[in-house]
């Protein structure tokens, strides 16, 4: 359970927040997120803590890299999560009608598909790239999002980073709160965006492999999508250096049936999920979110990794 904050820590951490991506944000786009590239790489050097868990991370997933290239890809790691603060930082000041020219969509006829069926349809994506791109990508194409989010503990700051994921007409659902409605909303054939690749607890998930190692994953989008017969989307937004833009890749449909075995179904349907996480982690893993600790819990019986 989070330490409660004094009001005074609750607006300080509010101003902080506001005051930096005021900063970056007063800048053209292009110089936003050079700006925020550079202060992510900067943070990076500069929070021991961070770099620790992300080496750790890849000598789980990737031992077969030298030093020098973890290193990189690390970061490359700090550097995209301050190229997408800089792209955040400039929601406020996006127009609908700009969204198309800032991000290229490859894959628009699997979400087209999809939605010709009239069955309600899950998004799920990681900490990868710009997520945040979600916000802004359905309603630029007419649709309305509803997003499940981890409400910040800062009241103050989740009401402003709220304005920024809802400003063109999508809605937040919180995770811990809205179990009955993310049903309703995909019975009703709506859209449901879902981060897929963070380290749950082990009553909030089950064991699968990621990157060839047990990790516990939340079983959310696998529920759903059998309880409901959603259909589940991958969707990843991938900086490409050469355009200068986020490339947002919808993937077909992971495909899933029912059968007898209920507990079978959700473990293969997350499995499936899974794969396609590391599939991008892997063909771009200077964009994932390599400093969260993604193995932390362990099954009964199994040594801590960090």
């Amino acid at each position: 359970m989070p330490k409660k904050r004094s009001r005074f820590q609750t607006k300080i951490e509010y101003f902080a927040v506001r005051g930096l991506i005021g900063a970056i944000g007063v800048f053209p786009l292009k110089t936003s997120m050079s700006i925020g590239k550079n202060a992510g790489k900067f943070i990076g050097s500069i929070v021991p803590k961070l770099k620790k868990i992300g080496r750790r991370n890849l000598e789980i997933a990737l031992p077969e890299l030298s030093e020098d290239e973890k290193e990189q890809i690390l970061d490359g790691t700090f550097e995209s999560l301050g190229r997408h603060l800089g792209f955040v930082s400039h929601f406020r000041r996006f127009k609908l009608k700009d969204i198309r020219s800032l991000i290229r969509v490859i894959g628009l006829e699997n979400f087209e598909k999809a939605k010709a069926t009239n069955r309600g349809i899950i998004f799920f994506t990681g900490h990868f790239g710009s997520w945040e791109v979600f916000n802004l990508l359905p309603p630029a194409f007419g649709y309305s999002m509803n997003i499940l989010v981890r409400r910040i503990d800062n009241p103050l700051v989740e009401k402003f980073v709220d304005t920024f994921r809802t400003r063109f007409g999508c809605q937040t659902l919180d995770k811990k709160q809205s179990a009955r409605r993310m049903f309703r909303v995909l019975e009703n054939g709506e859209i449901l965006g879902i981060l897929a690749d963070l380290n749950v607890q082990e009553r909030e998930g089950i064991f699968v492999d990621f990157f060839g190692v047990p990790a516990s994953t939340t079983t959310s989008i696998a529920k759903l999508a059998l309880n409901t017969n959603a259909i589940v989307l991958p969707a990843f937004a991938v900086w490409n250096e050469e355009e200068q833009k986020y490339v947002v890749h919808l993937e077909p449909p992971v495909e899933y049936e029912k059968s007898e075995n209920a507990e079978e179904d959700l473990k293969k349907l997350t499995q499936d999920i899974t794969t396609v996480v590391e599939k991008y982690v892997r063909a771009f893993p200077k964009q994932w979110l390599w400093i969260h600790k993604r193995w932390n819990t362990r099954p009964k019986g199994e040594p801590q990794l960090y």
